[in-house]
């Protein structure tokens, strides 16, 4: 390494214009970017020469990369993560006061700025943007993201941040609330008195303990031919879904599309502070949300669900380019695809005699089960039942066909591996899935951890949950007691290793069908997915969802809460990157995929995903340890 050399004042401007094109500095201010650059100097290391070594004291400088490329080694020589162009270290040590966990070598030949700990620590006290980015390195990225993203799809939004608002906000009245040995004839006139649509029913604390609306009035009420003088506890809506005043609007879009309900209770401190609609939620914007569900619910023809499918995916372009994020956005996207499968599901089994009395329920595999489908998905599903005879399990195959079929009509492709319900291997009785999982689980082959992988993720779709809620119980029990199975897991899990680069950026994929690319879900998400996975059947955790599993897999194993924050981050944003990919081939007529060509992202977001794909391997490296592979 050479010595460090004093940046000369005609240089100044030159090196203030290349900082401004990296982030954090774009969004600071010109004289705070000015006094940085006059306190800095620039180094040169050879290829192969150790800029930072571990040590027990805290480093004196913060690097900043000019040009070349930097690697991250762990004590064992492993390398965790690729620097490059812009981008700074060591922050974590730096801002703990302690001495750096890895090695940094120039695994090119490398020119760094150079600035003083006390500098450093003086900026951050100064300036809000850089104290912002180093704290909260990844969500600032994010953001800053998030931003450009809305400017390029250049919509005119009346009102930034609509989905992060308090729901409390859409208040506008106070609520009609009752108990619940109201007469009915004295609640029906009080909603037509305040001429709204719904009334809360209370117990005596202001709890709600139930709903009723104008739509549940007409089949309850009116053609049940309910006497007015009747409780209103006795048709209402019971243990209604509510959420938190301060919960934000995505929360309820999500609610409402999960639910198929229009009307939300508001609590604070478990009483009722208010009730919003979906004309309240959908005032903010002309969404079709309310149309789809509505327009679901009443189809009596399986022909017109396409239809209502291509309304879910133009839906989900709307809500994308207005700045919904990944992990509201994919739940939604996968709730209305489960009202239009429920609903397509009815539709083929209400006439079929050969189902009557039979105990079945109809799974959801994959994606769809995690609640993360995205705008490229096919069919992952399957059968369970109580017990069937050899007649009435073909009447089952048969029923599972036409609706396996009906969805692939409705833009869900068949799945080419025959992951579907109209597989015999794949619709079986409580005891057959039992003794299946019983053989994958101790066999461990690599066929039985690929069908781990997907079929683990199961959530009762429609039909009788409680058979897919006794599986999940019995799985995980086994899993739990089978740790050499979960050891296989992890070993499995920890081949598909992010595709990041010694001296580039990315590994890209040779593929003749997709070169120079790389597979998002395979190699980006994936690594977050099969962590969770593993950590939930540890844990015996009931839940399928990604975001939730590493959420509980945190409590469980002591992770701290900004690391969590940072994977989970990671893994959303990656999601946002596909659902962006597919959009835009979508909008040009191509079939969408999850093969990205990095070259094709903006400075900001090709940085970003770096950053992501660090995570998945930090993810990865506490699967490791748990494991101890």
């Amino acid at each position: 390494m050479s010595a460090a050399l004093p940046l000369a004042n005609s240089l100044h401007r030159a090196t203030l214009d290349a900082l401004r094109r990296q982030a954090p500095f774009a969004a600071m201010h010109e004289n705070e970017v000015l006094w940085l650059v006059q306190r800095l100097s620039v180094a040169y290391f050879s290829r192969d020469a150790t800029l930072l070594a571990p040590a027990d004291t805290a480093p004196d400088s913060l690097f900043i990369i000019k040009q070349g490329t930097v690697s991250g080694d762990t004590a064992d020589g492993q390398t965790v993560l690729q620097l490059a162009t812009g981008e700074m270290f060591p922050l974590g040590a730096l801002l703990a006061g302690r001495g750096a966990a890895n090695r940094y070598v120039a695994a090119t030949d490398t020119f760094c700025y150079l600035l003083p700990a006390a500098d450093f620590h003086t900026l951050l006290e100064t300036s809000t943007e850089f104290n912002d980015f180093c704290t909260r390195r990844i969500a600032s990225l994010l953001e800053e993201s998030q931003r450009a993203v809305q400017a390029e799809y250049a919509l005119a939004l009346d009102d930034d941040g609509r989905f992060a608002r308090p729901l409390a906000s859409l208040v506008r009245r106070a609520p009609l609330a009752t108990l619940a040995t109201t007469p009915l004839a004295e609640a029906l006139g009080a909603m037509e008195a305040a001429r709204i649509g719904s009334v809360v029913v209370t117990d005596e604390a202001g709890q709600p303990i139930g709903i009723l609306t104008l739509k549940d009035i007409l089949g309850r009420v009116t053609l049940a031919g309910v006497p007015l003088a009747t409780p209103i506890s006795a048709v209402m809506t019971p243990q209604p879904a509510t959420l938190g005043a301060d919960a934000p609007v995505a929360d309820a879009l999500v609610l409402m599309a999960r639910e198929g309900i229009h009307h939300i209770p508001l609590v604070r401190d478990g009483r009722l502070v208010g009730v919003i609609s979906e004309k309240d939620v959908f005032a903010l914007r002309r969404l079709s949300v309310e149309g789809i569900t509505a327009a679901i619910a009443r189809t009596d023809d399986p022909a017109r669900l396409p239809a209502l499918a291509t309304d879910i995916g133009d839906l989900a372009h709307s809500l994308l380019a207005q700045g919904m994020d990944a992990e509201n956005l994919t739940a939604i996207i996968s709730s209305l695809n489960d009202r239009l499968t429920e609903r397509l599901i009815a539709l083929e089994s209400e006439h079929d005699d050969a189902l009557v009395g039979l105990n079945w329920c109809w799974l959801a595999l994959g994606s769809e089960g995690r609640m993360e489908q995205t705008l490229a998905t096919d069919q992952d599903n399957a059968l369970i039942f109580a017990a069937a005879d050899d007649g009435q399990r073909e009447a089952l195959l048969a029923f599972a066909l036409r609706v396996n079929r009906r969805l692939d009509a409705c833009g869900f492709p068949l799945c080419r591996g025959d992951i579907m319900a109209s597989n015999p291997k794949w619709c079986l009785s409580l005891v057959d899935w039992q003794q299946q999982f019983t053989q994958w689980i101790d066999h461990g082959s690599p066929d039985a951890l690929l069908h781990a992988s997907i079929f683990f993720d199961f959530r009762p779709l429609t039909g009788d949950a409680a058979l897919a809620l006794e599986l999940r119980a019995w799985l995980n029990r086994a899993a739990q007691r089978n740790p050499r199975f979960l050891h296989q897991m992890a070993g499995n899990a920890l081949r598909n290793r992010p595709p990041l680069g010694l001296v580039r950026d990315f590994v890209l994929s040779e593929d003749d069908a997709h070169p120079h690319t790389i597979d998002l879900k395979l190699n980006g998400a994936m690594p977050f997915v099969d962590a969770a996975r593993i950590f939930a059947l540890a844990a015996g955790s009931p839940q399928t969802n990604t975001a939730k599993r590493l959420r509980e897999a945190a409590r469980a194993l002591n992770i701290p809460d900004t690391e969590l924050a940072d994977w989970n981050r990671a893994f959303h944003f990656l999601q946002l990157l596909r659902l962006r990919h597919q959009h835009g081939q979508q909008r040009a007529g191509q079939t969408p995929d999850n093969h990205l060509n990095p070259d094709t992202l903006n400075p900001l977001d090709r940085r970003i995903l770096k950053e992501a794909l660090r995570q998945a391997r930090k993810v990865q490296a506490r699967l490791a340890m748990d494991y101890h592979l």
